[in-house]
């Protein structure tokens, strides 16, 4: 699967959520969106669980998040987390 990754974590507010939506825009089934942040971003994550992408969020430590999302609902993204 192809990687598309963003690190928003010096990014401020509304920037990482407005890359975030155009990589989703241009992503198939075959990529995976990868996002370090210093927070969890629910705007994305709710976005993600009411289209039904595969998603998964993870504290990796305080401040430091790493999210993944895939419109394959049936990929296991846990696979894919570079921790």
């Amino acid at each position: 699967m192809k990687k598309i990754t963003l690190d928003a974590r010096e990014m401020e507010h509304p920037k990482p959520l407005q890359l975030a939506l155009q990589a989703l825009r241009e992503m198939d089934e075959q990529s995976y969106f990868y996002m370090i942040h210093r927070k969890e971003p629910i705007p994305l994550i709710e976005l993600a669980k009411d289209k039904e992408f595969a998603h998964l969020s993870c504290e990796v430590k305080p401040g430091l998040w790493h999210i993944l999302i895939s419109k394959n609902d049936t990929v296991n993204l846990e696979e894919y987390l570079d921790v």
